[in-house]
């Protein structure tokens, strides 16, 4: 294993290797020099991917270089992915920025100090072989089985079963930590994904009866009762929320009632330090529903609330919104508090004192956060506030 922004994964046979991910561009050449250094330093015959993501596409040029006659491998909807990307390059780099920026120019000051000078380029590849539900190849003795998962991460997902060894590599398909509810939404974003789909997907795991499970991030999970455990309790704790949703959708709840509403029971208690429970309610109910939400009139046109600040802020004056907005924060109401905020900081974006107040509402949101994507926004907003900037990410 060579850990990165995804982990890649070396498979060493008498006949030659597999290499599961290839990572970003950049982090390619370190994948290949740690394998160099602790592997047996045979050719790579295929390369698999197990989602489309960057993360896991950037380096398959780079193999191919190193080992000609490499076939890459993926699943059927892997080109169509990789146009997706492609397509929102831009957006997505404006809206990654926040989580990404410092830890890669930390990545980058690093590699150079390890005599890394060159960025190598990001590859958007083709693949050798394409397959829609199952694949199975063998080398050196090895048996790999590649069982399609489509949706559950991308369109593309895929997981990897060594049925000899009982080992499955399952990639991001159950986000970044393990045991942690899925991200049905990025806030950088995304497509939405299906909560039916992710469910689904962790049975088609759970069905193999793995000893180890080889995940995108982190280190191994080892033991077929802990794995076969985690892996329940995420699967009833999807399919917990997707019903609680489509039961409160049913009896016309409004969306925001069942975000504050809707929690796991105790036995299905699952981290949410990637995904959130009260985004992937919005994001189950958007899903089947869209984004009109019966509201108001207003989100049926192109008018924003913030066209109206100005005018409330004239009629309540600064003073009086920021004393609101102060009491708000000491009655423990954060997020009415950035509301009033919002208000004044859109037509006065240099009061010093909204800004020095939205930096307390933010630290204190941060000081409850236990959220990847939530304290890197919280993390970055405070940031701002406070006079600092966030450049788009770029990779070529």
């Amino acid at each position: 294993m060579s850990e990165g922004n995804s982990n890649t994964y070396l498979l060493e046979t008498p006949a030659g290797n597999i290499l599961i991910n290839s990572g970003m561009g950049y982090e390619a050449p370190v994948h290949a020099a740690n394998f160099q250094a602790l592997g047996n330093g045979a050719a790579i015959k295929y390369l698999i991917t197990t989602q489309g993501h960057v993360d896991h596409v950037g380096g398959v040029q780079y193999f191919r270089d190193q080992h000609p006659g490499l076939q890459y491998i993926a699943q059927a909807n892997n080109p169509e992915h990789q146009e997706y990307d492609a397509r929102l390059q831009a957006f997505r780099g404006q809206r990654s920025a926040f989580r990404f920026m410092e830890a890669f120019k930390q990545d980058f000051a690093y590699y150079a100090e390890q005599g890394y000078t060159g960025i190598n380029a990001q590859d958007t590849p083709t693949a050798d072989i394409l397959f829609e539900e199952r694949h199975e190849l063998s080398l050196g003795g090895l048996d790999l089985v590649l069982i399609a998962a489509a949706g559950a991460e991308t369109n593309d997902s895929l997981i990897v079963w060594l049925p000899q060894h009982r080992i499955v590599l399952t990639g991001n398909l159950f986000g970044c930590p393990f045991g942690h509810f899925p991200n049905l939404v990025t806030i950088r974003g995304d497509r939405y994904r299906d909560a039916l789909t992710c469910a689904a997907a962790a049975d088609s795991v759970l069905e193999l009866n793995a000893e180890m499970l080889l995940y995108g991030h982190h280190e191994p999970v080892v033991g077929g009762t802990l794995i076969r455990s985690e892996i329940s309790t995420y699967r009833d704790a999807i399919h917990y929320v997707h019903d609680e949703v489509v039961k409160g959708m049913n009896a016309g709840e409004p969306l925001h009632q069942l975000q504050q509403d809707i929690q796991l029971p105790a036995e299905l208690e699952v981290g949410q330090g990637y995904g959130k429970v009260s985004w992937s309610i919005r994001a189950i109910w958007e899903n089947y529903a869209g984004w009109f939400k019966h509201e108001s009139t207003t989100e049926l046109y192109s008018v924003p609330p913030t066209a109206v600040y100005a005018d409330l802020l004239e009629l309540a004056g600064a003073g009086p919104l920021l004393d609101k907005a102060r009491e708000k924060l000491a009655a423990g109401l954060l997020e009415e508090s950035l509301h009033l905020l919002d208000i004044l900081l859109s037509v006065q974006a240099d009061n010093t004192e909204a800004k020095e107040l939205a930096v307390a509402v933010h630290q204190a949101l941060l000081e409850s956060a236990d959220n990847f994507w939530l304290n890197g926004w919280l993390e970055n907003q405070i940031k701002l506030l406070q006079g600092g900037s966030t450049a788009p990410l770029a990779f070529k």
